[in-house]
């Protein structure tokens, strides 16, 4: 049914005059569209194997002073630190093609190192260090540029795998010959510990919540060999597992180095296992790019270049080109302050209010860093609580909101009392800001504009849906009133959820409000940081939030089941109460169905279809209010090459993954003389750097 229709209905059935209240409705319409912006870049859409694949070179090379440990008999020569087939780069994927040895990459981040073991939850700061220390099976960053057609994971320390006829099982081949950074060979000992020791082990909760629900209810792992493992599934071709297989869910830790530490295997406790790698506890087993070699607290982490990483270029140049990676401890409101400045080299613009000035400085040719605009795929949505059966222990009053959350009348209202227009340019005037249906991000590879449902701003639309859900101003304050049997006709009273970490979330939720209010609505911002904002949500005790979309929104094979209420805690804004109970709407059953159809589906044109169904069915009825979205901006020093074109700071997942920092190097006479460890490798005998703490 139409959305008009369905008006009609509900004013015929309440007595409101159904001409009356047609006569305001503002009909819904397809998205505007996003104003047109120059800045932004393109990705070169390629196959998978464009990127890299695995092969034996006829021979290898390897930075002057790594030789000189080889030749002094401290280091192996390089084709032995090497698999027989390593990952090769293609060069004519990259942007600037083969590189050349040499400088820093310095980062600024606001996080601080807990320690070294993500296996066992500790953060080691984020900014993307765990990006340059740790190998995952699979890898999504660069799938921003992959064809849609042959869209599916990078292979990675995985460098195959095959599916079962019935599609119960998936045999996962691992690269062979690879070696941590100490020399100490990796294979299936080192996934065996990861699955259970880490992902089975309830006391134990990888950085990034790893779980066996996270490979599906029911899966078991069992080793074939030293480099082959399979899978077991309870469902036919659980394809998302293969995205699982990537960044933060399974990127396995060094076994040899750990499993002592466990206490399945002699260790203490499994809050010493947590602690035993202290950031000072430098050398750390890595399969990554760069090893930590210096901590200073509150200062910096140094990482330098891993002699045994397995990665080379189609001229057989052993990666990673830069010698060193910097991360500056600071805030991350100063990383992008010191990346424009050049003092830093790499940050993530996301905040919108920075854009202007931003793109000011980075026009003058002395400034020292450019900016890298990518797709529109930074967006908010306002999201209602839609759970109506008691998940966060509701009172009365947030009892009342919920039952008008779940009324398509009071969504609409809601939605059409949003002028976006306005509160983009609250935010940055200029070229920047779309206005959102919610949903699919335009430009994504499931988007579909002619089943995307767009309601435009109308206040005398709004408030024509508010008086069909019941709500009219009986007391003369300006607001509108419960009706007389709810809450006894007391004002509509609304709190509204916001993350108080960053200012683009505060300034959209005050336009939120400012804007209901001119509707007739209540709203009260609830602005909590860090934790305590995450516990609210999670805890279900709030009624609407404003929230950066998550990426299923964009990428939809990531996180699938979580577009839709398909299990109790899968949504956002709709868990199942204490009871395990879910009260779906007749529309939100039929997303759900969508979404368990598209997991199970390994036809693309019927994936294709279904997500159809799904945009409409979420902007149709408003699973959430689309409010923004924009693109956000790589700042990257000038002097850096082999950036791709359109790399977006996330979609897949974060920028420095997107970029392939192995591979991105400074030409010769641009490099600068930032080395705090020139000349040194990651415990390497008679090495210079700093020795491992103990």
């Amino acid at each position: 049914m139409r959305p008009q229709s369905r008006a009609m209905t509900a004013a015929l059935l309440m007595g409101v005059a159904p001409v009356a209240l047609w006569a305001q409705v503002v009909e819904p319409t397809t998205p505007p569209a996003p104003p047109e912006f120059a800045a932004q870049g393109e990705p070169v859409f390629v196959n998978r194997d464009e990127i890299y694949t695995y092969r034996a070179l006829p021979e290898y090379h390897e930075p002057e002073f790594v030789t000189a440990f080889v030749e002094a008999g401290k280091l192996p020569p390089v084709a032995e630190r090497l698999p027989a087939e390593p990952l090769v780069y293609e060069a004519g994927n990259m942007p600037d093609g083969i590189g050349v040895y040499g400088d820093v990459m310095r980062h600024v981040i606001g996080g601080r190192p807990e320690g070294w073991n993500y296996v066992g939850g500790q953060s080691q700061g984020w900014g993307g260090i765990d990006i340059g220390l740790y190998e995952c099976l699979t890898r999504t960053g660069p799938l921003f540029q992959v064809n849609p057609e042959d869209l599916q994971p990078l292979p990675n320390l995985a460098r195959s795998w095959e599916w079962s006829e019935d599609g119960m099982s998936l045999t996962v081949n691992l690269i062979e010959g690879a070696k941590w950074s100490d020399g100490d060979p990796f294979d299936t000992e080192d996934i065996e510990f990861y699955w259970n020791d880490a992902v089975v082990d309830p006391e134990v909760t990888p950085l990034n919540g790893a779980s066996p629900e996270t490979f599906g209810v029911g899966t078991t792992l069992e080793v074939l060999g030293p480099y082959q493992f399979r899978f077991n599934f309870a469902t036919a071709f659980p394809e998302q597992v293969l995205y699982a297989m990537a960044y933060g869910t399974f990127c396995p830790g060094p076994s040899h180095v750990l499993k002592p530490q466990h206490p399945a295997h002699g260790g203490q406790s499994y809050e010493a296992f947590r602690n035993a790698f202290p950031p000072d506890y430098m050398n750390f087993p890595v399969m990554g790019a760069w090893v930590p070699v210096e901590y200073r607290p509150d200062d910096i982490v140094v990482m330098r270049r891993n002699p045994y990483y397995w990665k080379v270029d189609s001229e057989g140049n052993q990666l990673p080109y830069l010698d060193e990676m910097h991360y500056r401890l600071s805030t991350w409101a100063d990383r992008d302050v010191q990346a424009v400045a050049g003092t830093g080299d790499f940050s993530n613009l996301e905040q919108a209010e920075n854009f202007v000035e931003s793109l000011r400085r980075s026009a003058d040719p002395e400034a020292p860093a450019r900016l890298e605009f990518g797709p529109r795929i930074i967006g908010y949505s306002l999201y209602p609580n839609l759970s109506g059966n008691g998940w966060g222990a509701p009172d009365a009053r947030a009892q009342a909101i919920r039952d008008l959350n779940r009324n398509e009348h009071f969504r609409m209202g809601v939605t059409q009392a949003i002028d976006r227009q306005r509160l983009g340019e609250s935010l940055v005037k200029g070229p920047f800001i779309a206005q959102y249906a919610g949903g699919l991000y335009p430009g994504t590879a499931y988007y579909d504009e002619a089943s995307t449902v767009f309601y435009p701003y109308s206040l005398e639309s709004a408030k024509a849906h508010f008086e069909a859900a019941g709500l009219t101003d009986t007391d003369g304050n300006g607001f509108l009133n419960h009706p007389a049997e709810v809450l006894g006709g007391a004002d509509v009273q609304i709190t509204l959820l916001v993350n108080g970490d960053y200012e683009t979330d505060k300034n959209l939720a005050s336009g939120v409000v400012a804007m209901l209010e001119e509707a007739g609505i209540q709203v009260a911002l609830n602005q909590l940081s860090g934790n305590d904002r995450d516990a609210t949500r999670d805890a279900g005790t709030w009624d609407w939030q404003v929230f950066r979309n998550p990426t299923e929104i964009i990428t939809v094979v990531q996180n699938t089941t979580q577009l839709a209420p398909t299990g109790p805690t899968t949504s956002w804004n709709h868990r199942a109460n204490e009871a395990g109970e879910l009260d779906l709407l007749p529309w939100e059953q039929e997303m759900v169905d969508v979404v368990n159809r598209f997991i199970a589906s390994r036809d693309p044109a019927e994936r294709t279809e279904l997500m159809k169904q799904y945009q409409r069915l979420y902007t149709e009825n408003l699973y959430g209010v689309g409010l923004v979205n924009y693109p956000g901006a790589l700042v990257v020093n000038k002097r850096f090459a082999n950036i791709p074109p359109g790399a977006p700071i996330f979609q897949f997942n974060w920028a420095e993954d997107n970029i392939m920092r192995e591979r991105v190097f400074v030409p010769e006479d641009r490099q600068q003389d930032h080395e705090l460890h020139p000349d040194t490798l990651p415990g390497a005998p008679g090495s210079a750097g700093p020795a491992t703490a103990s």
